[in-house]
């Protein structure tokens, strides 16, 4: 029987966390949708949602310090709540991963093209045609050594990091500095600072993929925990920095046109810097994109296997014998982008199908965030660690607050279908439960 290969470092481990929280992704796409909900307040919800998401990160530190397993969060809940609570954990991690996925892979497309228009070649559905090719690449790519894959990721995501933090730096060189933006917005209010933080929460998401490769990392108990907190720290510290910048750069007074641009490093980077760094920020925001959508697809291939393991597909519970990967796992979840961006893609803009497709992401990830924090309060609370079990408690209960923002006030249409979406899929779970019953009696747990 073939098994999982333990060659990766914690540093290698990081990497991958990184790569799916994707932050040059995040700076360049997600920014926006915060500003439509918090306003200028943008920053402030960002560093607000990263102390919330600290709090969950700590949950999850505290499982993986005992638990190495591809199912990540839904082992860590079949080890406190059961096996049934566990699969509905796993299995509203798979759509969060799913739906990631294909809001990277469409955003493959979307930045390339903008890049691709400042130089004469345009055309409305080329973003589709270059987020198809971004799949296949995944695919391609995924099917490989889980070392090489996160090679390619460090490399990707270092120099689209460092380009956007030096537009950072010199935009906050030239405007005056002000305070606003870490205060709530006088227009929007608590709640729309609440709101906010569903965009951070999506900007931060996957901090925890780390997890997923806990059984190919060498010494798990000790790399996964540090990769988890020094992506989440490095990711936080990011988003506050290039936020601020890019409130700043658009002036306090515009935060509307921030909030509407699809691509406001294009923009702050041809009016500060140049036209040409606009352009290679939009190739490396792309590419940063791929980045994504790789780790992501790593993190969806392996909770499918290990659900897989579980009866819902044995045929996912099997690895490739020539790289140690579960291939197949891979190549379905490849398969089913490519035919949601051919199903749905023709029909829309690139970020209308991004956005979409990261709040149903978002929201699911939420609850599955939110179970691991009871999880492991009440572990705490059966061995009397009180402070951990406060550290659960407090996570998940931050996290309510962006939950309850993100459905009243009710947002505008389509935005009323996506928690319906992830109501119907988690009833999806509850029915397999219900009429697959074996999938309860299989623990997704690794000693």
């Amino acid at each position: 029987m073939t098994t999982f290969r333990p060659t990766l470092s914690a540093f290698q481990a990081f990497v991958l966390s990184l790569a799916i929280i994707a932050p040059t992704l995040a700076m360049a796409f997600n920014v926006p949708l915060a500003a439509q909900a918090a306003g200028q307040a943008a920053p402030l919800a960002f560093l607000v949602g990263g102390a919330a998401m600290a709090l969950i990160g700590l949950s999850f530190v505290a499982f993986s310090r005992r638990i190495a397993s591809a199912g990540s969060a839904a082992a860590y809940v079949s080890a406190v709540l059961g096996d049934r609570l566990g699969f509905l954990a796993g299995w509203g991690l798979l759509l969060a991963y799913l739906a990631f996925l294909a809001s990277a892979t469409a955003l493959v497309g979307g930045f390339l093209s903008v890049a691709l228009a400042h130089l004469g070649l345009d055309h409305p559905r080329l973003w589709l045609v270059l987020a198809f090719l971004g799949g296949l690449g995944v695919i391609g790519l995924g099917g490989r050594e889980i070392r090489l894959a996160t090679t390619v990721l460090l490399v990707i995501e270092a120099l689209a990091v460092l380009a956007i933090v030096a537009l950072a730096v010199v935009i906050l060189a030239q405007v005056p500095l002000d305070t606003a933006p870490l205060r709530p917005d006088p227009e929007r209010g608590l709640s729309g600072l609440g709101y906010g933080m569903v965009f951070a929460v999506l900007s931060l998401a996957g901090f925890e993929g780390a997890a997923t490769v806990a059984e190919e990392t060498r010494d798990p108990h000790r790399a996964i925990p540090v990769a988890i907190l020094g992506s989440l720290a490095v990711a936080t510290l990011l988003y506050g920095l290039v936020s601020y910048a890019q409130v700043l750069g658009y002036g306090l007074d515009r935060t509307a046109e921030l909030a509407r641009d699809p691509a406001p490093l294009d923009t702050l980077a041809i009016r500060y810097v140049s036209r040409g760094y606009g352009i290679f920020l939009d190739v490396a925001a792309g590419i940063s994109s791929l980045a994504c959508a790789l780790g992501t697809a790593a993190a969806a291939a392996r909770v499918l296997y290990a659900l897989g393991s579980r009866g819902i597909g044995t045929t996912f519970a099997r690895l490739d014998p020539a790289h140690g990967v579960p291939a197949r796992a891979l190549r379905f979840v490849g398969g089913l982008t490519l035919a949601v961006l051919v199903g749905f893609g023709a029909w829309t803009s690139p970020r209308a199908f991004s956005e979409a497709f990261a709040t149903v992401a978002t929201l699911a990830l939420i609850l599955v965030y939110m179970g691991v924090g009871l999880a492991q309060a009440v572990f705490a609370a059966r061995t009397k660690a009180w402070g951990w079990c406060v550290i659960g408690l407090s996570g998940s209960l931050m996290l309510a607050w962006p939950l309850f923002n993100s459905l009243y006030p009710l947002p505008g249409w389509p935005g009323p279908l996506w928690p319906l979406v992830v109501l119907a899929w988690m009833a999806m779970g509850v029915a397999l439960l219900r009429f697959h019953p074996a999938l309860a009696r299989k623990s997704l747990r690794r000693p």
